[in-house]
């Protein structure tokens, strides 16, 4: 709800319903935007684009829950409205941008801009069997891209994860609890892949109970901070980047609790395997596709993450196979992402967010962030603990790290270039 904070005015100065109705609009739009996962350069970019256009000098401050209006000739709050970036739902994302489009072609009024803003806000996610076929779809590929040779894995994997997210729509509709799903469905991973270890259906790569629980790492929220602490807008940045983290841990936990309880372990430092190029390639499409389904990207925009996401994993893959490491790997492959997609979403008004970082969530390291919980906990209930465990665990986390910011600076670089020498 849309609050009014203090303004300077006399007494009898009210205002007109004009005036009011296009601050509101203007805060409708960012809380849209902001919290379905839009880079924070966008929403303010696009919130303000909307204030020139409705005659007002106003500028948009994001926070972590709330956005402010200020004015732009005296800095003073105008108005306040909770938005909480913990979604990810792009359709919301393009809708809101077009109404943006339409209100300065002049083809929509005020009153019928909002209703629209208020009707994409209140828009039902996707219908849960495609939300399960996604995430089938999305582990299998993740579990063909690190290795998984036989058949029957890769469908065990895929049961495992639609599984988990028809349970993350169930507690969806009965609780707003954000971490509750990652959690439940990263303990049903650990369960049947423990049972496969039981079984000889899973290797020491423990894949089986990993690829469903590496589609629930928040990738746009880790990517949205690191741009946002690129800007130096710390204090959002770090709430976003706490949160993705969060959800991390709650994810580790749920993992490592199943795998526990039933006495199989998640080895820290096992060999990863090959394999060739057109199969990632291939899986990597598969990849990008269930990340855009996830992402409620519209289907018009999804061949661009899927087509660029297949060329950018054969980029990996050479680069990789000519002796770079993976955080190299990362870089080199959203670095071309970022040029290839910052110039196509700038020209068709597409958000970068939902084209950009379906092309590369896949190289989010979900499994080194897991191998690195796992030696901490193997550090933390040992009585004598090896330098090779000490060692496996620190590699672990610094290699995530490196990842992590190969990924944020290769996507980063190119947009930050564009935004500011290319003209909207």
């Amino acid at each position: 709800m849309l609050q009014p904070m203090p303004e300077r005015r006399s007494a009898g100065d009210q205002p007109s319903t004009d005036s009011r109705a296009r601050p509101d609009l203007i805060l409708a739009l960012g809380r849209v935007l902001h919290a379905n996962g839009e880079s924070t350069d966008d929403t303010v970019a696009a919130a303000e684009r909307l204030a020139a256009h409705l005659g007002l000098r106003a500028r948009v401050i994001p926070r972590w829950g709330e956005l402010q209006l200020e004015s732009g000739e005296d800095g003073h709050v105008l108005l306040s409205v909770g938005a909480e970036p913990t979604g990810v739902d792009m359709d919301r994302v393009a809708s809101a941008l077009q109404i943006v489009q339409q209100v300065a072609g002049g083809r929509m009024a005020l009153p019928a801009a909002m209703q629209s803003i208020e009707a994409i806000s209140r828009a039902p996610p996707l219908p849960t069997w495609l939300f399960t076929l996604a995430a089938a779809g999305g582990a299998a590929a993740l579990s063909v891209i690190f290795g998984v040779a036989h058949a029957r894995t890769v469908a065990l994997i895929a049961a495992s994860a639609g599984l988990g997210a028809v349970l993350r729509r169930t507690l969806a509709r009965a609780t707003p609890n954000p971490l509750l799903q990652p959690l439940c469905a990263a303990l049903i991973a650990g369960v049947i892949g423990a049972l496969a270890v039981r079984y000889d259906l899973s290797s020491s790569l423990r894949l089986v109970a990993v690829c469903p629980c590496m589609i629930l790492v928040p990738g746009p929220h880790f990517l949205n901070a690191m741009m946002d602490l690129a800007r130096v807008r710390v204090p959002l940045g770090c709430s976003r980047l706490n949160y993705a983290g969060l959800i991390v841990v709650v994810i580790s936990v749920g993992l490592l609790l199943a795998l526990s309880a039933l006495g199989v372990s998640l080895p820290v430092d096992p060999e990863g395997r090959s394999i060739p190029l057109w199969a990632d390639v291939i899986a990597a499409g598969v990849a990008a596709a269930a990340y855009g389904v996830f992402f409620s990207t519209p289907l018009r925009m999804l061949v661009w993450p899927v087509a660029v996401g297949m060329l950018a994993h054969g980029l990996r893959w050479w680069t990789l196979s000519g002796g770079a490491g993976p955080s190299t790997g990362a870089f080199v492959a959203c670095l071309f992402v970022g040029l290839i997609l910052a110039p196509v979403a700038r020209r068709w008004h597409m958000p970068f967010a939902a084209i950009g970082f379906a092309s590369v969530v896949s190289m989010i390291p979900g499994v080194f962030l897991f191998r690195m919980a796992s030696g901490l906990l193997e550090i933390g209930r040992s009585s004598h603990v090896s330098a090779e465990l000490v060692g496996a665990t620190v590699a672990d986390g610094m290699t995530a790290l490196q990842i992590i910011l190969a990924m944020s600076f290769g996507l980063i670089l190119p947009k930050l270039a564009i935004d500011r020498w290319v003209k909207p």
